[in-house]
């Protein structure tokens, strides 16, 4: 049996917390990848800018907020959730990036000498 959040995302039944964190065990298993897979081309995007400020841009971040809340709408998801969960990524990704720009612009990561 399956328990349907409306309108699309089927989810098993669960009779016990060990059926709930199995299968929350395995979300996690396909999110990581995701996730790394995200990260990866933050650290591209940090190659590309031409400067640390470029690295936040607010304009794209209330882009993205608002396309996953609306994703997680039509979902039935908890768009708070998703929204939370979100800006808290993109706040790592920021911190993330920036510390990728410097890293990419070190006199060592160049060859140039200090």
């Amino acid at each position: 049996m399956t328990t349907q959040l409306p309108p699309r995302v089927a989810v098993s039944h669960c009779h016990t917390m060990a059926d709930v964190r199995t299968h929350i065990d395995a979300l996690d298993a396909a999110i990581v990848p995701l996730i790394a897979q995200r990260s990866a081309y933050v650290a591209q995007a940090a190659r590309i800018k031409q400067s640390a400020s470029q690295v936040v841009d607010l304009e794209r971040v209330e882009y993205i907020v608002r396309r996953v809340k609306a994703q997680a709408e039509a979902l039935g998801a908890p768009a708070a959730v998703v929204e939370a969960t979100y800006r808290a990524m993109i706040a790592a990704s920021i911190a993330y990036e920036h510390g990728e720009f410097a890293r990419l612009r070190e006199p060592a990561a160049s060859g140039e000498a200090p």
